[in-house]
């Protein structure tokens, strides 16, 4: 591994070198290229060239600790030794994590869809819930949030609501939040105050780029219809508004948000191409691990993945076992605890397909 990460190294010093050569300085292109591989490549430099220093101060402290004659300077090595070599261990986690394979959509947008399960209109005000605290965390982080379609009940439920994030990193957090969502509370609609659960399930995916996934015209039927605003308001004068299905998939897709009929249909086409590529992407997944399912961000639409308990403030991640309180925040958008829970036990897991042995030392 240390040979590895010595050739990465040398090669971002090489592209520093590059960088300065003025041939390239004068090519546009050759400058944005390196620049894109010494931006993939300075995460990992950095964590290993950190490593590499607490290693040298490990070593200097260590010789200290053995050949000092002062026993108050000996015990204050022994001490920092400790320290010095917990943050190595620290360190060397952190760099073969930098190492796993990366998700090449991770840097994605992404398409967000939240339709209402079990629960009538209890489950369209919990996917309504659901639809405003990824709004708000998209918001928190910066990322621009772009209604798609929506489908309101009269009690401003959500049968379904679909909508893109734009942002560094959108895919990379949100990915693990597809599956089935689970509501336990008393209804707004509940007179004698029992207890319900209800679902909705929520599906991540990332924007596709038109050569990634062929769609034929023949294969589409577009429809053409009059948008209307919410609630029945403001209902446009020209129809705007595409629905698009792909025959042979039967996939719909609605888009009406946007002010003309190319928008709407621009958007209604990259909502399907991702919807296709997750299927096509699924169906592979399946096929190469039928004898190992993950634990973590398995995709797996039927697979109930947390649970919102009203009555004891908790919310539930069970992919993970992991429970915390305070759920009126976490519905605020405040989804970082969980998310960053779930991306730790999913390098985890990776880090023991590849074999490598987490407390071992270098």
């Amino acid at each position: 591994m240390l040979e590895k990460l010595e050739a990465v190294e040398k090669r971002y010093e090489e592209l520093q070198t590059r960088m300065a050569d003025p041939a390239v300085v004068s090519d546009p292109n050759r400058v944005r290229e390196i620049s894109r591989e010494m931006s993939d490549l300075e995460p990992l430099v950095t964590k290993f060239r950190e490593y590499k220093a607490t290693r040298e101060a490990l070593e200097k402290t260590r010789a200290l600790a053995r050949d000092d004659t002062d026993e108050e300077l000996r015990a204050l090595a022994r001490e920092e030794i400790e320290q010095l070599e917990a943050s190595a261990q620290r360190l060397m986690q952190e760099v073969r994590v930098l190492l796993l394979p990366k998700d090449p959509r991770d840097d994605k947008d992404v398409f967000v869809e939240i339709r209402a399960g079990t629960g009538g209109e209890e489950a369209a005000l919990f996917a309504a819930d659901l639809y405003r605290m990824y709004t708000r965390y998209a918001e928190d982080k910066g990322w621009q949030v772009e209604l798609v379609d929506e489908n309101r009940t009269g009690l401003k439920g959500l049968k379904e609501v679909v909508f893109e994030v734009k942002g560094k990193g959108a895919y990379s957090r949100l990915k693990y939040e597809s599956g089935v969502h689970r509501v336990q509370r008393i209804p707004v609609t509940e007179a004698s105050g029992r207890i319900h659960t209800s679902t909705a399930t929520v599906a991540v995916l990332a924007e596709v780029d038109e050569v990634a996934v062929e769609i034929k015209p023949d294969d589409l039927k577009i429809d053409i219809f009059h948008a209307s605003g919410h609630g029945g308001q403001n209902v446009q004068k020209v129809a705007t508004a595409v629905r698009i299905t792909h025959l042979p998939t039967g996939l719909v897709v609605t888009c009406q948000d946007q002010r003309s009929q190319l928008q709407n249909k621009v958007r209604a086409m990259n909502v399907l191409r991702a919807r296709l590529y997750e299927i096509e992407l699924e169906k592979q997944q399946r096929e190469v691990t039928a004898a190992r399912r993950a634990q973590v961000g398995s995709g797996e639409r039927a697979e109930k993945i947390r649970t919102y308990n009203f009555p004891q403030d908790r919310v539930t991640d069970h992919r993970i076992g992991l429970t915390l309180h305070n759920l009126p925040r976490i519905l605020d958008g405040h989804l970082d605890p969980l998310i960053d829970a779930l991306i730790l036990a999913d390098q985890t897991e990776k880090l023991k397909a590849a074999g490598v042995d987490n407390g071992a030392k270098m």
